[in-house]
């Protein structure tokens, strides 16, 4: 999309160009090449402000026999589906859909 963004505001240029060397004092000319410039010049800043898309994966390894549990609730004890839980910054959140609560998941110690 960029690419397309770039080559349309050459191409504005290139004609805002044309229209000022081609004006010999007619100020129509200079005008539209003077309006054709600002909007090759405004196409160049807008893609720029456009932030590029960055796709992160995260992927847990889990170490050893894993076994599967139904997770539930702290608060309400309603049983979590794979949307209540987000990882973020490497640490597990939990989001009860039923009664609202929010909690980090802590994984308790093996001895």
């Amino acid at each position: 999309m960029k690419l397309i963004v770039y080559a349309l505001a050459v191409l504005l240029g290139f004609l805002g160009l044309v229209f000022l060397v081609g004006a010999q004092g007619q100020w129509m000319r200079i005008v539209v090449g003077l309006v054709l410039l600002v909007a090759a010049g405004a196409l160049v800043w807008l893609a720029r402000l456009q932030p590029s898309r960055t796709t992160v994966v995260q992927q847990i390894d889990l170490s050893g026999d894993v076994n599967l549990q139904d997770l539930n609730c702290r608060s309400c004890g309603a049983t979590l589906n794979d949307r209540s839980v987000q990882v973020r910054a490497g640490a597990v959140f939990v989001h009860c859909e039923y009664c609202g609560a929010g909690y980090q998941l802590e994984e308790e110690p093996k001895w």
